[in-house]
């Protein structure tokens, strides 16, 4: 089992460079993050050349405050597109694999999920040049209301208009428990749209090692479809310090 080290959320307390040190200490076998835009990319390969820790995935940056993305918002689209192309550069810098295209809080109307389609046409082709994956990932609207999609079917669909074949779907467990359940259906039905899936409990976002979700289980169910790629744990730590909570990394890989 490969674990990827959601430092966007883990060892919030220090800058991102010294949480790739921190992850490749924890012995996890990759780092993934939201935005590390306010670093040299330098930098950040030379946190994760000296932990020879690779860089899973990045999101494209939220836009003005106050937003959670451009990509799906009519009349925002050359902005959207400085920030895809923003994320693109930085992912090729570090050797990301993958970027996540944020839609940002819409109405869910046709126009705007077809300003989001046309954003990820634009997406899907730059990131071929430079053999990287887009992802996009449906969020739960009680921890993003008015996000532009909660449901995987409507990321499906999303990706089947789109057509590019480096656009998957971010799977992650949390957003799914608590829009839809029934994991395991999701899994069987959906697990060639995955390019990235991540997890931590329900309903608190901590360890997953508690609640709602058997991770045990829905993890064989996962290797049993076929994947084989990274596992992101994109959670906060209950006492605040991850050291003290890694006990489930343990328990998932045995």
């Amino acid at each position: 089992m490969l674990l990827s080290a959601n430092i966007g959320f883990l060892w919030e307390d220090r800058p991102l460079p010294d949480r790739i040190d921190a992850a490749g200490k924890a012995g996890f076998d990759a780092v993934e993050c939201h935005f590390p835009y306010d670093y040299e990319t330098s930098v950040i390969e030379a946190a994760l050349q000296r932990n020879e820790l690779p860089m899973v995935g990045i999101n494209t940056a939220l836009g003005p405050q106050g937003c959670f993305g451009l990509a799906a918002l009519p009349g925002q689209e050359a902005r959207a597109r400085q920030l895809i192309d923003q994320a693109i550069d930085y992912a090729v810098a570090i050797n990301a694999a993958h970027i996540n295209v944020v839609a940002g809080l819409t109405d869910g109307d046709d126009a705007a999920e077809q300003v989001y389609r046309d954003n990820l046409c634009y997406a899907c082709q730059k990131a071929a040049e430079h053999s990287k994956t887009i992802v996009i990932e449906p969020l739960n609207p009680r921890s993003v209301p008015n996000y532009h999609f909660n449901t995987v079917e409507q990321a499906v669909n999303t990706i089947d208009a789109v057509g590019a074949g480096n656009l998957k779907l971010m799977f992650d467990f949390f957003h799914a428990q608590i829009v839809q359940g029934d994991l395991e259906t999701l899994i069987k039905d959906y697990a060639d749209y995955f390019g990235h899936v991540q997890i931590s409990a329900v309903h608190d976002r901590g360890e997953p090692d508690y609640g709602e979700i058997n991770y045990a289980y829905v993890l064989s169910v996962l290797e049993a479809v076929g994947y084989n790629g990274y596992i992101g744990a994109e959670y906060k730590p209950r006492s605040g310090n991850v050291e003290s909570g890694l006990d489930w990394v343990k328990t998932l890989r045995g």
